[in-house]
């Protein structure tokens, strides 16, 4: 029996976006004897709803919940508005908000002639009004016209709920649907998928299944093919797939085995719908292929313009180096005229080779060559990177203020949208692109669609290091196609003669590790050790770090796992005890198996552009707010970003965790002061050149690596990486060729 409590929405204590409510309800009636306690009480709710108007009657169905911090709680998983029974109720009713121009006259009008089933006599004949003296027709209209989507909107919720679906999710079914919902899903539940990203298939086949769909059903098997694409894509980094990988990998989902001309089928009704694009027996989803051809035909675009002509660009460059004192290599300078004047051109280089004083040399120029002001200069050029932090290194070294991509575009979170696109384009006609490494096929067609066709464009980066997290692998197939002007930086500049972290880095990248890799250098050191005693290990060095009076604000440790004894998952909850120990002084806050404390070390996981914090941003904790002190009644985490307070409340606890050890990947886009890395073989089927480049690449002063040498020489001697499945050069030499 479900459990219901009945009674009046009274107040909403906190509503997000979209639609997560927590409120106070005045509870008249219920089924549960733990609630019984609870009848002309006021009572703490919370769940997803279309709509609650306060004051209100309704009926909620659920469970009671103790919450370890805010106490018991109604946690609602149906609802329904509860239709009067009396006289009194029904007046009230049909003189609410619901019934708009309807007062409490017409209201009593209606139930004196109608009596008290006036609301079902309306449903089945709204003529029946016409029985009400002085009633208007366009009242009575407005009468059963509002009944109707009153009626309707609950009846279909409460359908979606009961047939397994969130709160949330019916929620986002029946406004997009409307009336036809029921219809939808009955003659093709999967089809709700094209519409609302939100939903996950796996919950859709789930219910699918339960209401008993027969497992070779065409519409599954569809929804199936495009399910599995995209996990492969996104996991793997392809642009496209072959016809065996897809049918393999849907067989297996599916736990049965495909006709072959029947999952044919399958694949040509999805083409004729345009949801997949096969070309050259190759198989793309819609968006990617649309994401690959509009760079394509961009960069080609772009590559053809006639270069623009600066007659005294070489005595403006030797003015800049005296003014700067900086003398640049041939190379360094080529790099600089070619971004100048080419309407594209790309930057490449390992650290220390001078990308970051060759951006600012080159927007010095252009604001010169062109006589901008400060003001005009932020107007025409846009610095971008993907990361909060190498956007950050951009605005430091050029006195112009950069920005990630996603805030550049103007993200919408909810929509999963850029304000910023084909339609509404920025109006820059200079842009930088750092670490384009990291970027992805889709969020360059994005940026692309977002500049005029006058723009000038300089790519920068180091191809050397990880691919993207997305599909594609952008900065190696633009600089393979020779389409594009290109510069290899490959003089070393950063750090003093003395240095070994960069000639190392050389070394990896080239393969060609010298035997004396083990020795310690003034800013390198190799500690051997077992993988049973990296633990034991770093703690043992991070003390020693600490001793020396280093910030451990400025030290970084990353590892290529997050599972097992030596995965970054453990060794955060280690490490957390050496470097921001308890105390009395520290206030905690205990979310799920984690605590979380003052003065700890965190990592940002998903993009919250409207707080100006990213993916990969590492902050500090600087205060925990506790709910009965906090304005906002909840708890309250507050994270010092490089001087940017975000402060965060329950619902988003899980948008970072404890960042003293991070992922490789993660690590992109940033440099610290000094990096710590364990190398042992537990980790080695993760083990790979560009993985320990990226890496070793990532310290500015000091490397440790710590753990097992043949597992550190084994990654440099693997070039074994996934080859990933791409096509951006095929097309940018087809419409060259074509051309």
């Amino acid at each position: 029996m479900k459990k219901f409590i009945k009674g009046v929405f009274k107040k909403t204590i906190y509503k997000s976006d979209r639609g997560y409510i927590i409120g106070l309800f005045k509870v008249k009636d219920t089924n549960s004897e733990e609630l019984k306690d609870y009848i002309n009480k006021s009572l703490t709710f919370t769940g997803y709803f279309h709509e609650l108007n306060e004051e209100e009657k309704y009926t909620f169905y659920g469970e009671g919940v103790e919450h370890p911090k805010y106490g018991f709680q109604f946690s609602v998983t149906e609802y329904e508005k509860s239709k009067p029974e009396d006289k009194e109720g029904l007046v009230e009713f049909l003189s609410s908000d619901l019934f708009p121009g309807i007062g409490e006259k017409i209201a009593e009008s209606i139930v004196d002639v109608l009596g008290l089933d006036a609301l079902n006599k309306i449903l089945e004949d709204p003529a029946i009004l016409n029985l009400v003296p002085k009633l208007t027709s366009k009242k009575m209209e407005l009468i059963y016209n509002n009944l109707l989507k009153y009626n309707e909107s609950s009846a279909i919720i409460i359908y979606l709920t009961e047939l397994g679906f969130s709160m949330k999710d019916a929620m986002n079914i029946y406004n997009f649907y409307k009336k036809i919902t029921k219809d939808i899903i009955e003659s093709n539940i999967y089809s709700i998928l094209d519409n609302i990203e939100e939903i996950a298939f796996t919950k859709v086949d789930e219910i699918a299944l339960k209401e008993g769909i027969n497992l070779d059903d065409k519409n599954r098997v569809k929804a199936t093919i495009i399910y599995i694409m995209k996990n492969l894509i996104y996991s793997n980094g392809d642009t496209y797939l072959e016809y065996g990988d897809i049918i393999k990998n849907v067989e297996l989902y599916l736990k049965t085995e495909l006709n072959t001309s029947y999952f044919d089928d399958c694949l040509f009704e999805l083409e004729k719908d345009n949801k997949i694009i096969k070309y050259n027996e190759h198989y793309y989803l819609s968006s990617i292929w649309k994401s690959e051809d509009y760079v394509a035909n961009k960069i080609v675009k772009l590559s053809l313009m006639e270069p623009k002509n600066y007659p005294k660009l070489d005595n403006k460059l030797l003015n800049l180096e005296k003014e700067l004192n900086i003398v640049y290599n041939d190379k360094q300078k080529e790099a600089i005229k070619k971004a100048l004047t080419n309407s594209i051109s790309i930057i490449t280089g390992g650290p220390g080779t001078g990308k970051t004083t060759i951006i600012k040399a080159i927007v010095e120029l252009y604001t010169e060559l062109n006589k901008l002001s400060y003001e005009n200069a932020m107007k025409e050029i846009a610095l971008l990177a993907p990361t909060g932090r190498a956007s950050k290194r951009m605005t430091e070294s050029t006195n112009l203020q950069a920005s990630t991509i996603h805030r550049f575009l103007k993200w919408n979170k909810e929509t999963n949208k850029f304000a910023v696109d084909e339609f509404n384009p920025d109006k820059s006609k200079f842009i930088i692109i750092d670490e384009m490494s990291m970027l992805d096929i889709s969020l360059l067609d994005s940026l692309f669609k977002g500049l005029t066709n006058n723009i000038q464009v300089v790519l920068v980066g180091d191809y050397n290091q990880l691919p993207s997290v997305g599909p594609g692998q952008v900065l190696k197939d633009l600089i393979e196609s020779e389409v594009i002007d290109t510069v290899h930086l490959d003089l070393l500049y950063r750090q003093d003669e003395n240095s070994y972290i960069n000639t190392l880095a050389i070394e990896i990248k080239n393969n060609d590790l010298a035997e004396t890799f083990m020795e310690t250098k003034s800013d390198y050191t190799f500690l051997e050790c077992s993988s049973s005693m990296i633990k034991e290990s770093l703690k043992k060095i991070c003390k020693q770090i600490i001793d020396k009076g280093y910030d451990y604000k400025k030290l970084q440790l990353m590892a290529p796992m997050y599972h097992g004894e030596n995965g970054i998952d453990n060794l955060n909850k280690e490490l957390q005890n050496i470097f921001n120990p308890s105390s009395n002084d520290k206030d905690e806050l205990v979310v799920g198996d984690v605590i979380f404390r003052e003065n700890d070390k965190i990592l940002q996981l998903v993009n919250m552009p409207e707080e100006n914090v990213f993916n990969g941003d590492i902050g500090i904790i600087k205060r925990i707010v506790y709910s009965n002190i906090s304005k906002s009644k909840k708890n309250e985490i507050h994270v010092d970003f490089d001087g940017n307070i975000v402060k965060y409340t329950p619902k988003d606890f899980n948008k970072f965790k404890h960042g003293y050890i991070i992922s490789i990947h993660k690590s992109q886009g940033s440099e610290f002061d000094i990096v710590v890395l364990p190398v042992c073989n537990n980790y080695r089927r993760m083990l790979y050149r560009k993985l320990i480049y990226t890496a070793v690449t990532r310290a500015k002063r000091k490397l440790i690596i710590i753990g097992e040498p043949q597992a550190f020489v084994y990654a440099v001697n693997n070039d074994n990486e996934y080859i990933r499945k791409t096509s951006l050069l095929d097309r940018i030499n087809n419409i060259l060729y074509n051309k």
